[in-house]
C-alpha cells in the first residue's frame, strides 16, 4: 500500500484498535487461479505474537482454504471510517479556488500466511470467541451453548477455520493532515453537518 509519511500511522495499539473496531475484513490470498478474496469477521488475538494473530472461518464449500498457496503472504483489509470531501468546505477554495475533491479514509493491512484447520474443538473455540466479542453488551448474549450439542457439531462440519499470525501492519489514517488548519476546520464542520461525526472526530483528532 502507498501511504505517504503524512497518514502513516504505525503505532501498534492504534493498529489494533482500528482491527477490533472493523466488523467486516477482506481475506486475500493467491493460488493457482490467482488472486482470491473473501469478506469475513475476524478476531484478534493481540497478545498471540509480536503482532497479533487473526482468527476466523470460512464455508467449507469455499474454494478458496484449498486453492490458496500456503507459502505465500496473505493480505487482510480492514477498512475503517471513510468519506467523501468536496472541496466547497476547504477555506482555500474561497481564497484561490485551487481545489480539488478527496477522499479521506482508515484502513489497515495485515499480512502473515494463512492456515487452514478442521479440528472440531479448534473450530468451535474460535467460533465461540468470535460469537462473544459481538454479543458482548446485549442484554441476553447468545452463545453456541445455547443450541443443541449436535445441531452446531453439524454446523462445525460445514466450515474451515483459518488462522493469521501477522508479521507485519500497514496503516493509513488519511484524514486531510495534508490541508492547512482553516482547511481541516472546514472538513471537520463540513462531516458533522453531514451527519459523520466518527470521520469529523478523526479529522479533528489526528489533523488538528
Amino acid at each position: 500500500m502507498y501511504v505517504p509519511p503524512a497518514f502513516a500511522e504505525d503505532r501498534l495499539p492504534v493498529l489494533h484498535e482500528a482491527i477490533r473496531r472493523t466488523s467486516l475484513a477482506t481475506l486475500v490470498t493467491f493460488g493457482p487461479d490467482g488472486l482470491l478474496a473473501t469478506p469475513l469477521p475476524l478476531l484478534l488475538d493481540a497478545a498471540a505474537g509480536p503482532y497479533g494473530t487473526l482468527y476466523g472461518h470460512l464455508a467449507r464449500a469455499n474454494p478458496q482454504w484449498r486453492r490458496s498457496d500456503a507459502a505465500t503472504e496473505a493480505l487482510v483489509l480492514f477498512m475503517g471510517p471513510d468519506g467523501y470531501i468536496t472541496p466547497s468546505w476547504y477555506a482555500t477554495k474561497r481564497e484561490s479556488g485551487k481545489v480539488v475533491p478527496t477522499w479521506n479514509y482508515v484502513t489497515v493491512h495485515a499480512y502473515g500466511r494463512v492456515e487452514f484447520f478442521e479440528d472440531a474443538a479448534e473450530l468451535l473455540d474460535a467460533v465461540t470467541r468470535l460469537t462473544a466479542r459481538h454479543e458482548a453488551g446485549r442484554a441476553a448474549p447468545w452463545t453456541p451453548g445455547d443450541a443443541p450439542p449436535d445441531f452446531i457439531q453439524g454446523q462445525l462440519k460445514g466450515i474451515v477455520g483459518m488462522r493469521i499470525a501477522i508479521t507485519r501492519l500497514q496503516g493509513k489514517w488519511k484524514l486531510s493532515q495534508n490541508r492547512s488548519a482553516a482547511d481541516r476546520a472546514g472538513v471537520v464542520a463540513g462531516l458533522r453537518a453531514e451527519g459523520d461525526p466518527g470521520l469529523a472526530d478523526l479529522v479533528a483528532g489526528l489533523a488538528g
